[in-house]
């Protein structure tokens, strides 16, 4: 029997590997933005910064392996395989289970017995680095105690370019060193508990709409995010690179095309940027189902295909069979896959710190909480227990329920706020209450129904319980001895009504905003939003409580900014808050707050604009006919409040903005200047490409061993002939390698060192990270209360293509009444340099630079010049 898919597909068009796929010319004659061809794929660095053990384990490691096993860790099994959202194949002589791949970047997804903590643009608005990593270790924990090798996020992709982006509440903030910080932050916590962190999607999947050909959109190819060079670093390669240098064990590429190539075969993006450039010594997987081509996507730098198959439950593979004949017939280089097995066997090493491969068994199903089952769940093969319902939450609900309270933003405030046994408290709104048919009734959270406290898609967890606002306000009101009504429906306007428009009431109205992934649409909306509005007729809620009483105050859980333009400065609307998605402890969080157990300390990681418009970008919903939606991101470095302050556009609530119950006073700023060498642009050479091992060219070897069970859809490394042209049923079988790969593609020479990589430093050039100030400044409290003050560090570059104000640095500092404390902020080699798109390296400009501190991206309380 032949095999399937044939090396046709397996290899691809030379273009596939390079920039713009063959079949567009046929579609439309226009040009089209390409991406460079990036040759070949850079092998490990045995001397890579904070690698160098990892390596000499992963060598001895991989040395043992055989060809087949080399396969088996580098291919999936296929969708349903085994028990997580995607598996390696094991390799049993040495003694390592299938390696376990699982969602999500804010808990563990479709599990029991698991927290489900706040989102990233939640825990983002803290500003806090502590609680980055807290929350991070915290996922880690739990993900090791199910059994999970590889932790699916954090996410820097999509940065959040448009504000309708489905998936922006999964990542952190539009500003890239805010999400840098994040990520690097999560990646270390992630890291420290024994499990990889995957930072994800590279790069530019900004939106929902038109990110894979058969989602119900009339279109032949993915779109296209069209990104310049320089917006590219600056921007949205900037968060991946902190990252980088924080030693990530994996990177996802995503399934949109940038330029024109398929970000899982695109080697500018994959060879050039991540693994020369930025010196990324870990493995890249494909998002699932995102690989399309074999040997191409190989060459190109992906090393993991996810979950296997070439389409979901097709038992059809890209790589598997596949590639073990592309290394038999030489087609693809040996050193290549052995790259591809180092890179994950020094990650897995890496994040153990042992050479230790025993690993605790997986004690979950994600296809089902049923206790037994089929371990083969596709298949429906292997019945035994599956699950073991492990509970690994230990106490992270107190984590949780702070990252919740301290990201909650405090945007208005007429001293309403904090609450003091209010004589009659009336909370008001469906997001106040509970889903009726239970917080998990909706697969991966893709419904609407009672209170906001997480987006849909892969980026979810199950909810172990889930604290709704009515309940814990409710609590609180007996306690003080408030009389307490609620109305959990955002219609029922005759009965509201009657409640709110009695003497001494404060209202309390929540409203809330959705979106998630796009395969689920929920109320019309395809994983984008189709508007900034708020859900469920929350803003005619809002606006008819506001002129019933006098004193109502306004929660707004929303997966990023809400247009509040209609109704913000209403007089009676004494106080806005937005509490994101805040996680299981939702109402408890959101009670800490209003009633002055926790000093909101919150900034928006946002701009609230006064118009749609106002945000320059927005989702592609129609493509123009075009049958490869192209998403030109002509705006450049300007997104948020960049393209805000560019244009001198209204907002309502600027990035960085949040509100205390105390005051704050900044004085005494401070820059001191370090003397530091000059930059010095790397050079040099890297080692000729390594092999690690021998294959049998014996290709009877490579035959399904007499006997073998095959799971039905199982992905094997196995061949079904010793007659390779019949096993890959490939009618250009016998071209070789120059004839449909790029120039150099299979080259194992040593490669000159690009003059921005690190040579030795994952990150890019070590002297990018030099410090060349410190800024400080004095920090009073000169309030009443203690609280925590968000001090915000920016600069000017000064150019004329430089956006107004850019954030650099921050801190989150506790402060008594009345006592002083020093913020400290650094500058960075970095943080004061452009790209040269010409020299392909870092600059500092000679235009006037400023630095400044503030309160947020429009108050900015201190500047000086930078000499």
């Amino acid at each position: 029997m032949k095999l399937a898919v044939g090396l046709a597909c397996l290899v691809g068009s030379h273009l596939a590997a390079t920039g713009s796929l063959k079949s567009k010319a046929k579609l439309e004659k226009r040009a089209w933005a390409t991406s460079e061809p990036s040759y070949p794929s850079p092998w490990m660095n045995p001397n890579a910064a904070g690698w160098e053990q990892a390596y000499q384990w992963a060598k001895d490691f991989v040395s043992q392996m055989t060809l087949l096993e080399k396969v088996n860790l580098t291919t999936g099994v296929g969708w349903e395989g085994e028990q997580c959202v995607g598996q390696t194949g094991a390799i049993p002589r040495l003694g390592l289970r299938s390696l376990c791949l699982h969602d999500s970047p804010l808990g563990i997804r479709g599990t029991d017995y698991n927290s489900a903590f706040p989102s990233g643009q939640t825990t983002a608005a803290t500003w806090d680095r502590t609680l980055f990593y807290k929350r991070g270790y915290a996922m880690g924990k739990e993900a090791r105690g199910k059994g999970i090798n590889v932790l699916l996020g954090p996410v820097a992709g999509p940065l959040g370019r448009m504000p309708a982006g489905g998936r922006n509440w999964e990542g952190f903030s539009p500003d890239p060193v805010l999400t840098g910080i994040a990520m690097a932050e999560t990646v270390k916590g992630i890291q420290d508990a024994g499990v990889i962190a995957c930072a994800k999607h590279l790069i530019g999947d900004e939106q929902e709409h038109f990110r894979q050909v058969g989602d119900g959109f009339d279109i032949d190819e993915s779109l296209s995010s069209n990104i310049d060079d320089r917006t590219m670093h600056e921007l949205y390669l900037w968060p991946f690179a902190d990252a980088v240098r924080a030693g990530v064990g994996s990177v996802m590429c995503a399934y949109n095309q940038v330029n024109n190539s398929y970000s899982c075969h695109n080697s500018k993006l994959l060879n050039g940027l991540l693994k020369n450039e930025l010196g990324f010594q870990g493995f890249v997987m494909s998002d699932w189902q995102a690989q399309h081509t074999g040997v191409a996507s190989a060459v190109a730098g992906l090393d993991m295909t996810m979950p296997g198959d070439t389409v979901f439950n097709s038992g059809l593979s890209f790589w598997g069979a596949n590639l073990t004949v592309a290394v038999l017939n030489g087609t693809l280089p040996a050193y290549r896959l052995d790259d591809m097995a180092m890179r994950i066997m020094a990650a897995f090493f890496k994040v153990r710190g042992t050479q230790d491969v025993d690993l605790d068994p997986i004690n979950f199903s994600f296809w089902t909480l049923d206790t037994y089952g089929p371990i083969h769940w596709g298949a429906k093969e292997g019945h035994q227990q599956i699950n073991f319902h492990v509970d690994v939450r230990e106490d992270h609900s107190r984590l949780i329920r702070e990252i919740a309270a301290k990201g909650t933003v405090l945007l208005k405030n007429e001293g309403a706020l904090p609450l003091d046994k209010p004589k009659f408290l009336a909370v008001i709104g469906e997001d106040a209450g509970p889903n009726h048919n239970g917080p998990n009734s909706c697969d991966d959270r893709g419904c609407v129904g009672g209170t906001l406290a997480m987006g849909w898609g892969s980026g979810t967890a199950n909810f172990p319980y889930l604290v709704t606002p009515d309940a814990a306000l409710q609590a609180q009101a007996i306690k003080d001895g408030s009389r307490y009504e609620s109305v959990l429906s955002n219609h029922a306007m005759e009965t509201i009504r009657k409640v709110v428009s009695q003497d001494n009431v404060t209202a309390v109205v929540f409203v809330n905003a959705n979106s998630g992934e796009g395969y689920i649409t929920v109320d019309g909306n395809r994983g984008d939003r189709n508007n900034l509005t708020l859900w469920n007729g929350g803003d005619e809620l809002i606006k008819n409580v506001a002129s019933w009483c006098s004193n109502t105050i306004v929660v707004i859980h929303s997966v990023g900014p809400v247009l509040l333009t209609d109704w913000y400065d209403h007089p009676n609307i004494t106080a806005i808050l937005w509490a994101g998605l805040p996680g299981q402890e939702s109402g408890n969080a959101i009670t800490d707050v209003l009633y002055g157990k926790v000093n909101p300390a919150g900034r928006s990681p946002f701009t609230w604009g006064a118009t749609r418009e106002g945000y320059g970008a927005d989702v592609l919903y129609d493509p123009d006919d075009a049958r490869v939606p192209q998403q030109n991101f002509t705006e450049g470095v300007f997104i948020d409040y960049r393209y805000f302050d560019k244009h001198n556009t209204r907002v309502i609530y600027e990035f960085g903005h949040g509100l205390s119950y105390t005051t704050f006073e900044y004085r005494n700023l401070q820059i001191q200047k370090h003397n530091v060498s000059a930059y010095i642009p790397t050079t040099g050479l890297t080692e000729p490409a390594p092999t690690f091992g021998e294959h049998s060219t014996n290709y009877s070897d490579y035959l399904y061993p007499e006997g073998f069970h095959r799971a039905n859809r199982y992905i094997y490394p196995y061949v079904n002939s010793t007659d390779l042209e019949l096993a890959s049923g490939d009618p250009y079988y016998g071209q070789t390698a120059d004839q449909f790969l790029p120039p150099n593609a299979t080259s194992s020479d040593p490669q000159p060192l690009l003059r921005s990589s690190g040579k030795n430093s994952p990150g890019g050039n070590p002297q990018l990270y030099d410090v060349l100030y410190t800024v400080t400044a004095d920090i009073t409290n000169t309030g009443a209360l203690e609280g925590d003050e968000v001090v915000q560090l920016y600069v000017s570059l000064g150019g004329p293509d430089d956006p107004k104000v850019m954030l650099r640095d921050f801190a989150r500092l506790h402060i008594k009444p009345g006592e002083t404390v020093k913020f400290e902020g650094k500058l960075t080699r970095r943080d004061l340099s452009t790209w040269d798109v010409t020299l392909q390296d870092w600059v500092i400009r000679d235009h006037t630079k400023m630095v400044f501190l503030g309160k947020s991206s429009r108050k900015l309380v201190l500047g000086a010049l930078l000499n």
